[in-house]
């Protein structure tokens, strides 16, 4: 019987070639030109969360300065970009950089198994089709995943779907054909896939209806930043784009701060807004006047208030209360009202998960990331070498995926000069815990029995601050005590290695 080849060897394996993903491959490059990298993606291009979803309006809910790259400017007009755009940079940027040389289309990662005696990850993907079994390892596993299951949305269930007569979408899964010109459109929700689709849709529409069982904060914000045009006329580009970013990022960070310390405030100022948006007659009260204070949940950001103008042309619609049931006709609600539909939209969120489903084992321990800690909001307590991406709640995705990625390039070429192989963080006895996300959202809320949790105290902290995660991740002491560092263990038996 012959012998299984000898798997492909990496220093880091990189999974997922979305907007992480790339930045995450620049990074490597760049900045540890010795290591070798691969990145493996399941589906069959670049671009993740950009080239997944298709629904009509798809944007951005941050400004491009931020959720730009920290290493390539964003030179388009609007700040508050479409998806097609966004889709356009993060291809752009692979190409331009070569990191889509370094791709690995149609492999879907399934399981990772950890050895300490061979400081490596073994990594079992299925690749194309036919699934058929790749194995890589690698000395590093960087999980640019993202955050929500990509085999569907949460869509819930709603007594007499089975009556209604026309089509029920979810936004995750928008058919290409559809049709909806001249067409009565429900759309339930009232988050940024809901706020987005209403006034895209009402373009062509007969009306669309946004069915919301509670309102959302809303913010309207022009789509073309005025400050950083005139800064770009008179700047370097890549001046300009950091001087707009950190200006962008502190304003950010001063309105979520103020929303914590003063909440009644800042609700006050978000409904003067809307009510002067709609007009004295609307009823901001009932329909833009959520149960919760700002920035409990994300805050829904509409560029140049086109969900309101939309609203006040008389194409759209928002109506506040409670599913009873789904009728041949639309939907009928508890308080006896039919909404009229000929097609449906559930823009009811996502399934959140942690490492993309990964099934992890650690030296043959399965690893159950619900009952670990963060470190730093990166890596796992009790897992070696790996490092996974989450993003801000507060502010842009790519904050934070880039300082993680720069902090994974200064822990590699620490432990290349140090001739360490593995490197763990390893909580204190009783470390008390705490939710790793303090968010109200319903996608947060259904997943935290399944998501790790965060201390009480440093370096244990996931703290969604960006200005002070800069100081952390891109200058804070990486020997402080709790990342334990060991050098190989391969020449030792394996129950050793284990024991150790």
């Amino acid at each position: 019987m012959a012998a299984e080849p000898t798997p492909e060897h990496v220093d880091v394996l990189v999974i997922g070639a979305g907007l992480s993903g790339i930045g995450a491959g620049y990074h490597l490059q760049t900045k540890c030109p010795g290591r070798s990298y691969l990145i493996v993606e399941a589906r069959e291009r670049i671009g993740g969360t950009w080239d997944l979803f298709r629904y009509p309006g798809i944007r951005s809910d941050s400004d491009m300065f931020t959720l730009g790259y920290n290493f390539r400017p964003w030179t388009e007009a609007k700040s508050i970009a479409d998806g097609p755009s966004i889709l356009k940079y993060v291809q752009d940027t692979a190409s331009a950089y070569g990191i889509d040389k370094k791709i690995r289309f149609q492999h879907r990662v399934v399981r990772a198994a950890w050895s300490s005696a061979a400081a490596r990850w073994t990594v079992e993907l299925e690749r194309g089709p036919a699934r058929e079994r790749v194995v890589i390892t690698c000395g590093f596993l960087f999980s640019c995943a993202g955050y929500y299951s990509y085999e569907g949305g949460y869509d819930p269930v709603f007594a007499g779907r089975q009556d209604f007569a026309g089509p029920i979408i979810h936004p995750q899964a928008w058919p290409e054909a559809l049709d909806y010109a001249g067409k009565r459109v429900v759309v339930i929700g009232s988050g940024a896939t809901a706020v987005t689709l209403v006034p895209a849709m009402a373009e062509t529409a007969a009306h669309v209806t946004m069915l919301q069982r509670s309102p959302t904060w809303i913010i309207s914000r022009p789509s073309v930043d005025h400050v950083a045009d005139r800064l770009r006329k008179y700047l370097p580009r890549k001046l300009a784009y950091a001087i707009t970013r950190l200006r962008n990022t502190s304003l950010q960070a001063w309105i979520f701060r103020l929303s914590r310390k003063q909440p009644e405030t800042v609700k006050a100022e978000l409904l003067r807004l809307a009510g002067e948006a709609l007009g004295p007659d609307y009823d901001v009260a009932t329909h833009f006047t959520p149960r919760y204070n700002p920035w409990e949940q994300r805050l829904c950001l509409i560029p140049d208030g086109d969900l309101f103008d939309a609203i006040k042309s008389g194409r759209a619609s928002v109506v506040t209360g409670t599913i009873d049931r789904f009728v041949p006709d639309g939907i009928k609600l508890a308080s006896g009202e039919t909404v009229p539909a000929d097609i449906i939209v559930t823009a009811t969120g996502l399934r959140m998960q942690i490492m993309g489903k990964l099934d992890v084992t650690v030296d043959g321990n399965p690893v159950d990331f619900g009952k670990t800690f963060t470190y730093k909001g990166m890596m796992y307590s009790g897992v070696p070498n790996l490092v996974s991406v989450f993003g801000y709640t507060n502010a842009s995705w790519t904050l934070k995926a880039d300082l993680i990625s720069e902090y994974v390039c200064r822990l590699l070429k620490h432990m290349h000069r140090n001739g360490y192989a593995i490197a763990t963080p390893i909580p204190e006895p009783g470390l008390q815990e705490a939710p790793w996300l303090d968010f109200s959202s319903g996608y947060i809320q259904r997943a935290l029995p399944h998501l790790p949790k965060q201390g009480a105290k440093e370096p244990w902290v996931a703290h969604q601050n960006y200005l002070r995660d800069v100081m952390t991740l891109r200058y804070g002491k990486l020997e402080d005590g709790t990342l334990r560092f060991q050098r190989a263990l391969a020449r030792q038996p394996a129950s050793a290695a284990a024991a150790a």
